[in-house]
């Protein structure tokens, strides 16, 4: 079974999963069945998003031992225009072929992908032009999130966070607390001041203050945690190895350990809403959620 790395919903019915040698998959029914759609490369497919219906992209890595030329680019970008029927190959990094680029995200016509040594790409035109910020870090980058075209945080290793106003001319360091480095794997934000940042070791911390400074909470867990999302200031979702799940409905001065079924490596989690949500990852691993008839009971299935 593919290694599935990245899932994303259009609404409660329509969602995409992507993973290891080019898998794409499609549900029109929340989830409860997927199709396997025609493969837009063999390479590996690390992320996935859709505006809408129809426009997608998906974030593509080749593997390093079959690159023929050291011109050869290791990382690219393919979009969709007609829901995933075809897809077209963007041209991001230019002629930089040694960026690696993780993972990409969105806000509208404005979006920014990154990866290794800190680089990051930024289109302000729907992908037709991209261009290379100036970012204040060296380190990994494996995390962002952008609440519109302007605000927008990315987390990754070295106890990397940085925050921009104004959608990523300009970047500022947060302020974590402790003294220890974190290896940062994944942010969300539900608002302009509340995010929470996780990572290795169970580690997440949370920021009140827009992204400037970062306190941390307690994960009851030492599992790696690779991805977050809140739905409001107060509930969240956190995933990660060993099947880790946790969820918190008080901004996090509480997390409650999950059971999720599985102890494949869960590597993404997504909502439409407080009522759906899906996770992926090993093994070709699927979870769907759901309130059900228990609005504060979670109902996890695979």
């Amino acid at each position: 079974m593919a290694w599935l790395h990245a899932v994303y919903f259009v609404d409660a019915m329509k969602g995409w999963a992507v993973g290891s040698n080019g898998v794409l998959l499609k549900t029109e029914d929340g989830g409860k069945t997927w199709q396997k759609t025609a493969r837009p490369t063999e390479d590996a497919l690390n992320d996935v998003y859709f505006s809408d219906e129809r426009t997608g992209w998906i974030v593509c890595e080749r593997n390093v031992y079959q690159l023929r030329t050291n011109d050869e680019q290791r990382t690219y970008l393919m979009k969709t225009e007609d829901a995933g029927a075809t897809w077209k190959r963007v041209n991001v990094i230019g002629t930089n072929v040694d960026a690696r680029l993780v993972r990409a995200v969105f806000a509208g016509t404005s979006g920014w992908a990154f990866g290794e040594g800190g680089v990051v790409y930024m289109t302000r035109d729907g992908g037709a032009t991209w261009a290379r910020q100036r970012v204040p870090t060296r380190y990994l980058l494996l995390g962002g999130a952008f609440l519109d075209d302007t605000q927008g945080w990315l987390v990754g290793a070295g106890t990397t966070i940085l925050q921009t106003s104004d959608g990523g001319e300009t970047w500022r360091e947060g302020e974590v607390s402790g003294t220890d480095r974190v290896r940062f794997n994944a942010v969300s934000f539900a608002d302009r001041r509340h995010g929470w940042a996780v990572g290795a070791s169970g580690r997440i911390f949370a920021t009140n203050d827009g992204g400037r400074t970062w306190n941390e909470q307690i994960s009851h867990i030492a599992a790696d945690l690779l991805d977050v999302k809140f739905l409001d200031s107060e509930e969240g979702w956190a995933v990660g190895n060993e099947g880790a799940v946790i969820h918190t409905t008080d901004g996090g001065l509480h997390w409650n350990v999950e059971q999720s079924g599985t102890t494949h490596q869960l590597e993404r989690i997504f909502f439409t809403d407080r009522d759906h949500g899906w996770a992926v990852g090993f093994g070709g691993t699927i979870l769907s959620y759901s309130t059900a008839s228990q609005p504060h009971a979670p109902q996890l299935r695979g």
